[in-house]
């Protein structure tokens, strides 16, 4: 009777006594899968950390950001619902916009606070801080961070290239931004940035090491923690350090390239690898064009996807996802299962055994079935949405991937293609067959046409994806 009674306790305090799941999401800006070692044999850029992290647990070579633009892909990963279902129907929020999450919204972070975890978010926050002006950053911002789960949060308002140019904590500005900067270079090429406000003493090319210790420093306090690093690179302007100028082949982008993979690493080796789940990112494919390949030293950095970041076409959204999970997932693995950003919600709560509100994640898939091993086109999910930048929808079924207009839907010209009588009124591409998108189906599967999209409106109409 008692030895009974004594291994009953002994079990009860090893289920209490076992630790919960440290989670850290960390998401590079404009990283295009191309710029990741592991995923190209001729990238000209060096990134030993992600490599290693490829290496200790799974790559994936499918995955896609919800959206080719910033703003939407924070909103879909935080919340686990497609950022179309916002207010928010095409491009981003600035450094002045109000708060894109709905007030009241489970998030990823609010969750995890609940059960009781520290949560913390470092770098680029892009969702809105409930500004109009410049003068709002005197004051709390609210909503902020805070609002939708963060215990804390340091970072930037939004990207390094748009006003104000301050650091806020918390609910707080730093410093207010009582100064002035012109604007700097063209759109889309490396030094550029937008003129306006900034605070004195804020220098661009401290921003990454300011972020990077920040998060250093919450991971390696004791206690459950959820950590989310939206870095702000390798988006323009590209402001390597000292210590990474002239590095790269790639030349000054390729620098920055680099300092994010150290940043990268140095925020990794900071956590106990043992109960630990990493996964490590990009919010969208990166900006690029034919002439900025060859500007830079012959790096492709959406590998030879078709477009670029904002478009529908695979390079705007196709992005590097990497998951190290010991003990969970097996190292040195590859997936080709589709999975999104907005699946994270789902995979990470599932992860550490947190429940999902029946009013949240509607969009979000756990891809613990592709972490165990599990190949194929819906292995996690049967369909993703994709949107543009302009807010062109596309939907992809296994092999099939429907675009429901012409063009590119972003950067990429033209754009926009307005149809011609008895002409495609979209695209249409196989692409298992065809991954860079180089053969317009459209015309040649009339059915396949016709059930993508009849499936694309009534997802959009009934408001969620994933079963109640």
């Amino acid at each position: 009777m008692f030895r009974r009674t004594f291994l009953a306790s002994t079990a009860a305090f090893s289920l209490q006594a076992a630790p919960k799941l440290n989670v850290i999401i960390i998401l590079a800006d404009d990283l295009g899968t191309g710029d990741v070692a592991c995923y190209s044999r001729e990238a000209k850029v060096r990134t030993p950390h992600l490599d290693k992290l490829s290496r200790q647990g799974m790559r994936f070579t499918d995955a896609h950001s919800p959206s080719s633009v910033c703003t939407p892909t924070r909103y879909g990963l935080l919340t686990g619902r497609y950022s179309w279902r916002s207010r928010l129907k095409s491009g981003v929020l600035n450094g002045y916009s109000p708060n894109l999450i709905e007030d009241g919204r489970p998030t990823l972070p609010s969750l995890f606070q609940k059960n009781g975890y520290r949560t913390g978010g470092f770098g680029k926050w892009h969702l809105g801080l409930g500004t109009t002006d410049p003068t709002d950053y005197a004051k709390d911002l609210s909503p902020s961070p805070l609002t939708h789960g963060f215990d804390e949060y340091f970072g930037i308002p939004a990207s390094l290239d748009m006003p104000p140019y301050l650091y806020f904590d918390g609910k707080r500005a730093v410093a207010q931004p009582t100064n002035k900067i012109a604007d700097n270079g063209e759109v889309k090429r490396g030094p550029y940035y937008r003129g306006g406000p900034i605070a004195p003493g804020f220098l661009m090319e401290e921003v990454m090491p300011r972020i990077t210790e920040r998060a250093i420093n919450f991971v390696q306090k004791p206690g459950p923690f959820f950590c989310y690093v939206p870095l702000p690179a390798p988006h323009t302007p590209w402001v390597p350090t000292k210590a990474f100028q002239g590095r790269s082949p790639a030349k000054l982008y390729g620098d920055f390239v680099e300092q994010v993979d150290d940043s990268i690493g140095r925020i990794v080796n900071a956590v106990d690898t043992s109960n630990t789940l990493v996964i490590v990112t990009s919010d969208n494919g990166a900006p690029w064009e034919k002439r900025d390949m060859e500007e830079n030293g012959g790096q492709w950095a959406n590998l030879m996807m078709r477009g670029q970041k904002s478009d529908a076409y695979e390079a705007g959204h196709r992005v590097p996802f990497i998951v190290r999970w010991p003990g969970k997932v097996k190292p040195a693995t590859v997936s080709n299962a589709p999975i999104c950003h907005t699946d994270l919600f789902a995979t990470c709560c599932t992860a550490a055994g947190i429940p999902i509100p029946k009013d949240a994640a509607e969009d979000s898939f756990p891809i613990q079935p592709a972490l165990a091993g599990k190949q194929g086109p819906t292995t996690v999910r049967p369909h993703l949405i994709h949107h543009s930048g302009s807010g062109l929808f596309a939907i992809r079924e296994g092999r099939w991937k429907l675009i429901e207009g012409l063009g590119s839907g972003g950067f990429t010209a033209p754009a926009k293609i307005t149809p011609q009588p008895g002409g495609p009124q979209g695209q249409l591409f196989d692409i298992i067959a065809d991954p860079n998108e180089r053969e317009d189906i459209y015309l040649k599967h009339p059915d396949q046409v016709a059930r993508l999209t009849k499936l694309l409106n009534e997802l959009r109409d009934q408001g969620r994806t994933r079963p109640a």
